[in-house]
């Protein structure tokens, strides 16, 4: 198997050995070239005029970049790439808050800042905290940070050949407003208190005074832009389900589907920002396709046999033991381990905090010593993964040990709404467990003393009751479209749970009734992730805080805790990157205090397996493996599978 040396690279994240990151972290340069934005004064005032954003001011790139580094600029255009999805999809309009979106349909959209083509991560994908134009060509802001002006691109058009005007980033910014995720409006409606269209080509933006200065010129310079004509034309609404899509500025467009198989996006040949520095050696790709199978074995059977040719591994199982057909033997399909340098996706087990019997913290800790991450990788998943115990895992960002100096300040600052253990004690780590056995008997009896100290006692069937005979059950569901792999790690958990005597069960269900019920909460335990942050934003609040934790989404246990706002303020307010920095650890061992999540496993590598039709940069960037963004279609190569009768 080929890559085995980009794991060991990617290793030394846990001693800040990736350079974007630490460079990111820490405050040093990227590139040869620091490139400042230019400051004027203006009516006595300080303005900021720049090709870019970022929040410190500095940029990797200059005003005359040609592209990005990390790029292959003479890549040749052309070919197709296919991987697949797992389950259906009903709607093709990805801002619903109905149905199941098709993948990437909202990959058609930009924005006046340039995203990662198919994660909507900031672009460039070698640095972190950095944003250049896209749908504007440059903007201008006052040093406090109180408004800001994008000056657009006057040769930016939809695909339907209508410009893209000031209007519509105003219509679009509002639609968002009205009609978009709650928690996403109100967040946003809270920092942002005006949106003008001064002329056909410039949008400004103000922002609410007395808030910290993060995630608002970022905020609206990453929204994506609809064209306002075509909702009005039709009727349309952001929050509906529909099959026909908006059509948008982008590189690709949708060009067919057929529900629940296929879906097919074109690049669009007469793409408006095709030559644009931010995009040359991106978008190489004439289509990409998109096939749907009910599960993974299906759909691994479909890439055996060459109806798709890009597949991200996930199963470790498969990764082990299934890459032994006769196409990676001859050849024909490449196996790579290719290095991956942001945080692992905090991913795990999560409560439901709205479930009265959850609340209870020494629940909480007697639920997760049923998960035996070390027997799970071992008899389960062939020892191909790591324990996570952070939610910055492997960064310099993870807390470790006791709080010290400015951190154990900062903690301290805070008053009471800091318990001591958190001042006292190290930070929370996974609980280790025995590889011989999956009920570890140590971790089941500190387990049931929990339970006991809480009120959960066995009665004479065995079963836990609390003072008032309610029986202690356990919901966990999960989609069918998942891996037999996780469907056995539920399954060997929730064993451990009824040992404990608490009446567990979990149930596969439709992927369509799942996301209804993920939605609602439906759930006492739910297989769900959060998001790994690198940098302050007000996104965190979102995802973290309490204001929205009856209904985010990106919330799902409903944490609602005020000493993680605190900590979230006090990243927002930081005013220079080493005080972001030990915010942010803060942060980290104040989610892990939480108990929220039992945490699982994590993989420092990308597992990728394709047909020998692709190409990439030798170096690829730390932040995206970018398989859909900027590798390239080889067709002599595929010219040469094709009369061997491999594709």
């Amino acid at each position: 198997m080929t890559g085995q040396r980009s794991r060991a690279a990617t290793r030394t994240r846990a001693e800040g050995g990736l350079p974007g990151l630490v460079a990111a972290l820490m405050g040093l340069t990227i590139a040869a070239v620091l490139a400042l934005p230019a400051a004027a004064q203006q009516d006595g005032e300080t303005i900021i005029r720049s090709h870019g954003y970022s929040f410190y001011g500095d940029l990797s790139y200059p005003p005359d970049y040609e592209h990005f580094d990390y790029v292959n600029p003479d890549a040749p255009k052309g070919g197709e790439i296919s991987l697949y999805a797992p389950g259906t999809f009903d709607s093709m309009n990805p801002y619903s808050r109905k149905g199941r979106a098709g993948a990437l349909s909202w990959m058609v959209y930009e924005s006046l800042l340039g995203e990662t083509l198919t994660s909507g991560a900031p672009l460039p994908a070698d640095t972190y905290g950095e944003m250049y134009g896209l749908l504007a060509e440059s903007l201008e802001y006052d040093a406090g940070k109180t408004w800001v002006i994008f000056h657009m691109r006057p040769e930016a058009r939809f695909a339907d050949g209508h410009p893209v005007t000031a209007e519509d980033v105003v219509f679009s910014h509002n639609l968002f407003l009205e009609q978009g995720l709650p928690s996403y409006a109100q967040a946003v409606s809270r920092r942002v208190t005006g949106a003008e269209a001064l002329d056909e080509h410039r949008v400004k933006f103000t922002f609410k005074k007395g808030i910290s200065r993060r995630s608002l010129i970022d905020q609206v310079g990453s929204t994506p832009v609809f064209p306002k004509h075509w909702f009005e034309a039709n009727d349309a609404r952001l929050d509906e389900p529909r099959l026909e899509a908006a059509p948008g500025s982008g590189p690709y467009q949708l060009h067919d589907y057929e529900v629940n198989r296929r879906i097919v996006y074109k690049r669009n040949p007469d793409y408006w920002g095709a030559d644009l520095p931010i995009n040359r050696g991106r978008h190489n790709f004439d289509s990409i396709r998109i096939e749907y199978f009910a599960d993974d074995s299906a759909a691994f059977e479909a890439f055996k046999a060459g109806e798709y040719t890009f597949r991200s591994e996930t199963n470790s199982k498969k990764w082990a033991t299934a890459y032994d057909f006769p196409a990676v033997d001859e050849g024909s399909v490449k196996l790579e381990e290719l290095p991956d340098g942001t945080p692992p996706t905090p991913s795990g087990i999560v409560f439901n905090l709205g479930r009265e019997k959850l609340q209870d913290k020494r629940v909480r800790r007697a639920i997760a010593l049923a998960y035996n991450f070390e027997w799970t990788n071992e008899s389960l998943q062939y020892g191909l993964f790591e324990q996570r115990h952070s939610f910055v895992q492997d960064t310099p960002l993870q807390a470790e040990g006791k709080p010290e100096g400015a951190e154990l300040a900062l903690l301290e600052s805070l008053g009471d709404v800091v318990p001591e253990a958190m001042l006292t004690e190290p930070a929370v780590r996974a609980h280790e467990s025995s590889p011989r056995r999956l009920n570890d008997r140590r971790n089941l009896r500190r387990a049931m003393r929990l339970l006991d100290a809480a009120g959960w006692r066995v009665d004479d069937k065995g079963l836990r009751r609390n003072a008032d005979g309610e029986t202690l059950t356990i919901d966990f569901p999960i989609p069918s479209s998942s891996s037999a792999t996780l469907g056995a790690v539920v399954e060997s958990f929730v064993s451990n749970l009824k040992l404990m005597g608490i009446d567990a069960n979990y149930e596969s269900i439709d992927p369509s009734q799942f996301t209804m019920r993920n939605r609602e909460r439906d759930y006492d335990l739910v297989f769900d992730s959060y998001a790994a942050f690198l940098e302050a934003g007000t996104g965190l609040m979102q995802r973290y805080g309490s204001s929205e934790a009856e209904f985010s989404l990106f919330n799902p246990a409903g944490l609602a805790s005020p000493m993680v706002d605190a900590i979230i303020n006090k990243a927002l307010d930081a005013q220079t990157r080493q005080e972001e920095r030990v915010a942010l650890t803060a942060l980290d061992r104040a989610l892990r205090f939480e108990r929220f999540m039992v945490p699982v496993w994590y993989n420092d590598d990308n597992w990728v397996a394709y047909w020998d039709i692709y190409d990439h940069p030798e170096t690829l960037p730390p932040y995206a493996l970018g398989a859909l963004d900027f590798w390239w279609y080889d067709a002599e190569a595929a010219e040469t599978l094709k009369e061997a009768g491999a594709l």
